[in-house]
């Protein structure tokens, strides 16, 4: 699991944000954001779980169309690791990727492989202009492997 930073985003530089991306301000985006700052790669279940206490009247259907909004807006990245629910994060426009814990979900940010994007050409683009690549690295992370190999000793 990732750990949340010691400081809270500054709720003002949050409101920049979701005016600058095209879309209202409101409480329960604000909230998203906040919270997803403290806790990248979430799902829209834990963002729900991470503001219902502060937004008691909200809903998870309400997080999830705030989730899409963002999305829609480029302010959040989506990312669907296989055999886990979507995951959101805030960092975007660079086409990082990520390595994905097969035994305990954890997420970790990779920049890309060559340093620009996108980072893979298809062999085939079939016209297409490419501009970016979703590239997830599943393994085991470092605790994972390390308990497998005790596993394995006993």
């Amino acid at each position: 699991m990732p750990t949340a930073p010691t400081t809270l985003p500054d709720t003002d530089l949050l409101r920049q944000m979701i005016r600058a991306s095209g879309l209202k301000v409101t409480a329960p985006r604000v909230a998203v954001l906040r919270t997803l700052q403290q806790l990248p790669h979430s799902s829209a279940e834990r963002v729900f779980d991470g503001v219902k206490d502060e937004l008691s009247s909200t809903s998870p259907q309400a997080v999830y169309g705030i989730l899409a909004a963002f999305t829609g807006a480029g302010l959040v990245r989506r990312f669907d690791p296989p055999g886990s629910p979507a995951l959101f994060e805030c960092r975007v426009g660079d086409n990082h990727h990520h390595l994905v814990c097969i035994r305990c979900a954890t997420v970790r940010d990779v920049d890309c492989v060559i340093g620009e994007a996108p980072c893979l050409q298809p062999s085939d683009d079939a016209g297409f202009t490419v501009f970016a690549a979703e590239v997830t690295f599943n393994g085991l992370c470092g605790q994972c492997r390390t308990a497998a190999s005790t596993d394995d000793d006993s």
